[in-house]
């Protein structure tokens, strides 16, 4: 089979589909966690491939991002394993994207339930109705990340555990199951690893609450670390090459810019007319900071703005090469100002962006 490749300038306005695309292999794609903000890139990126495109929702979930898009909609619950089954019938490829991704509480037993419970039921639906391909979506905080000069990659092993995050370890120990099914089981998965995406249809919203913060000047400063950061369109256009490109078994990092948190700002705040945080915070006031935060936060109930577990991977640099996904699954690179500016204008558009 031959992969649709997607130009970068394919949909210049992100939230409308081009009139005309060539059609290859046409496939009928059932998406999981169809409605968040990768997801709905993914469905995107289908439809103007020319799939056939489904979505498997949570019953009675709201699902603007995906309100009047040509698309299938099947109900159901990743922990109730018949509801995967029927929703997958019928359709050649499966994109599992659906997953816990709250870094608070730490510990949580939702995470472990949704990402690692949730995800071996993907894999026996995906078995028991026979589809051509699984693209499951992890983290690229299953590999230990390295620095600007020599980055994580696909071979550097888990290396996050001391964060203490159960969304990195449930999704570590997912990683592990669908490598463990490949090889035992003939599943014809692969794995794609986003790095921290940016980019429109952020409905929650979830990256871009922090260009809101930034927007407010409520970002007192910047740490010393940094991370890979990408625009989610690139990611959905590398999931969807995966489809018909890439390796059975394999993990693919996805993401395009390691820039240190002062860069980001920088970038952003230009982006957004606004100044940039000026203030480095040293990391032992971070560590306190975040240790603070969570304390008030055990007692009030309300997540913090920074809790101490997020604190210690703020301090870190988390630099990962994705060179891999560009060679194999064609990757773009959209320059992060662009990201940038298209989150902000969906945000805008919705009514979630200060002016």
């Amino acid at each position: 089979m031959v992969s649709c490749r997607l130009p970068e300038d394919c949909l210049d306005i992100p939230w409308i589909l081009p009139d005309v695309h060539p059609i290859l292999d046409v496939m009928k794609v059932m998406v999981t966690g169809a409605d968040g903000l990768l997801g709905s890139n993914v469905v995107r990126k289908l439809l103007a491939c020319g799939h056939q495109v489904g979505s498997f929702v949570q019953r009675g979930k709201p699902t603007p991002t995906l309100d009047d898009l040509p698309i299938e909609k099947r109900e159901g619950d990743l922990l109730e394993p018949e509801s995967l089954v029927r929703a997958f019938d019928g359709y050649h490829a499966v994109i599992h994207v659906a997953a816990n991704t709250s870094v608070w509480p730490s510990r949580s037993k939702i995470s472990w339930a949704v990402n690692m419970t949730g995800t071996e039921h993907v894999l026996d639906a995906v078995e028991r109705v026979q589809a051509d391909r699984l693209v499951c979506v992890g983290t690229a905080n299953s590999f230990t990340p390295g620095t600007k000069e020599h980055p994580g990659d696909e071979t550097t092993g888990f290396g996050c555990a001391s964060y203490g995050l159960d969304y990195i370890d449930s999704k570590y120990e997912a990683l592990k199951l669908i490598r463990q099914r490949v090889a035992t089981h003939n599943l014809p998965a692969l794995v794609i690893h986003p790095t921290f995406m940016i980019g429109p249809f952020d409905s929650t919203p979830s990256s871009g609450m922090m260009l809101i913060r930034l927007k407010q000047g409520r970002i007192p400063g910047y740490t010393s670390g940094g991370k890979s950061w990408t625009h989610v369109g690139d990611v959905a256009t590398a999931i969807v090459n995966s489809l018909t490109a890439g390796r059975v078994g394999e993990s693919y990092i996805a993401g395009n810019w390691n820039l240190s948190y002062k860069e980001f700002f920088e970038l952003a705040a230009q982006e957004l007319q606004v100044k940039a945080p000026s203030l480095h915070i040293p990391k032992p006031v971070t560590l306190v900071g975040g240790l603070i935060a969570s304390s008030i936060a055990a007692v009030t109930h309300k997540p913090p703005l920074l809790s101490y577990h997020m604190a210690k991977v703020g301090v870190d640099g988390h630099y990962y090469d994705s060179s891999k996904a560009h060679r194999e699954l064609d990757m773009p690179r959209t320059p992060m100002d662009v990201a940038v500016r298209e989150c902000m204008d969906w945000l805008m558009a919705q009514g979630k962006f200060p002016a």
